[in-house]
């Protein structure tokens, strides 16, 4: 029975309601208080696991009602009055999946924490930068590590945007028209720690946003984890040879002893579709739903549970495979030596000496040619060899094509500049 997953959210919800069934006189007070002290037994027992739950039954909030009526009799059964279960498994779900909101940006910060020491660690370590997967520019790779700490950020910024919209009341709206009881939406609201109530009656019963917007934001995370994890495992090939993944993180080949599979970041990868069929699926259960419940919305439960339960164990990874992976700065300076990644400064160079930028540009371009027919990099030609293609070329262009150079001549807020990327730390 996979609703059980809102089992104390549900008690949760249910001690709230009863309170104010009592405090606005719609229940005695004996029978509010034979009702709290039976569900706060009820909770305990769903915390040692001591409550089979059935599906003859139907739903958790039937077996949860039935173990009440087992503990405290009859008057378990007043605990309904003034609900259904339309705006009752509302709020479960309301209630469920802020609190998972709130751990999800704990664990995104861990992830930004690990990127940034590792960033730290290497704010003098130089990389080629990528393009169209080709090598374009050299840059830091503190930089590099503190793009998706800006990417982790903005993750973080929409999770706590939508946790005001998941921090509303749906109680009280009854199976779609309200009540005829006079309860207090308002106290119920206080009780459970919500911002505020739904408005609305037919849309507390109705909307799914809130669960269709986190499963959006977390295939937004997702994506964002597969794209370092594309990165790492190219990052970590025999090709690239720039990074080494703790052991915990990979695995053997079953026939190949000599491999190092990065199976954590694959399995992220690989995830991610996942996550984006829940926040599809859920899409199209709604699209055509009329108002107010219908049991379609019972199939908005599995994906999000199995997003979180995605997520979690990808975001429960990913931060400390950060922190021990292992970054081989000579290979990254070897790469950026023996590229042409630098090209772009000559333009510069070339342009500060009063050359317009399309004939620098021209000049670079045959530049590079005379390089690659001659097996050399632009560091390896003489001045004369430079003259050929512009007079201007003089000694300076040697400091301009100094990787160092290269880096920290991008000294604008944002860029890779040493300056810059520390400021960011």
């Amino acid at each position: 029975m996979f609703d059980k997953e809102l089992a104390e959210e549900d008690v949760q919800g249910s001690l709230a309601h009863v309170t104010m069934l009592g405090k606005q006189g719609i229940l005695p007070a004996d029978d509010v208080e034979k009702i709290k002290d039976g569900l706060h037994r009820v909770l305990q027992r769903i915390k040692r696991d001591d409550i089979e739950f059935s599906i003859g039954d139907e739903d958790i909030h039937m077996n949860i009602e039935k173990t009440l009526i087992d503990d405290v009799g009859t008057v378990g059964g007043k605990l309904h009055t003034g609900r259904s279960r339309n705006d009752q498994v509302a709020t479960d779900m309301h209630l469920w999946l802020r609190k998972r909101v709130v751990e999800f940006v704990d664990m995104l910060h861990k992830l930004q924490t690990a990127l940034v020491e590792q960033a730290k660690a290497n704010t003098d370590t130089i990389v080629p930068g990528y393009t169209h997967l080709q090598r374009a520019q050299p840059i830091l790779f503190a930089h590099h590590l503190m793009a998706y700490v800006s990417m982790f950020g903005r993750d973080i910024e929409r999770l706590q945007d939508s946790y005001k919209r998941i921090n509303v009341l749906p109680l009280g709206a009854g199976a779609l028209a309200g009540t005829t009881f006079p309860i207090d939406r308002h106290f119920v609201a206080s009780q459970l720690k919500f911002d505020s109530v739904y408005e609305n009656s037919l849309d507390a019963v109705s909307d799914r946003d809130f669960i269709l917007e986190f499963l959006s934001h977390a295939s937004i995370i997702m994506m964002h984890l597969s794209r370092l994890s594309e990165e790492l495992i190219l990052w970590s090939s025999t090709e690239f040879r720039f990074v080494e993944l703790d052991d915990a993180f990979c695995t053997g080949s079953s026939i190949m002893p000599q491999k190092k599979n990065p199976d954590v970041p694959e399995l992220v990868r690989g995830k991610t579709g996942r996550v984006y069929g829940n926040l599809v699926g859920l899409l199209t259960v709604l699209k055509s739903l009329p108002l107010a419940y219908n049991k379609d919305m019972q199939e908005d439960k599995e994906g999000m549970f199995d997003t979180v339960k995605t997520l979690q164990g990808a975001l429960q990874l990913f931060a400390p495979m950060i922190a021990t992976m292992k970054v081989n700065k000579e290979q990254m300076r070897q790469a950026v030596n023996q590229d042409f990644s630098n090209a772009t400064d000559i333009a510069d160079f070339l342009v500060g000496k009063g050359l317009p930028f399309r004939q620098a540009h021209e000049v670079i371009g045959k530049t590079v040619l005379y390089c690659i027919e001659q097996n050399k990099y632009l560091l390896d030609l003489t001045l004369d060899e430079f003259k050929q293609f512009s007079s201007l070329f003089d000694d300076r262009i040697y400091a301009v094509l100094q990787p160092e150079q290269v880096v920290n001549a991008r000294n604008v807020y944002g860029g890779t500049a040493k300056p810059q990327v520390e400021d960011a730390i």
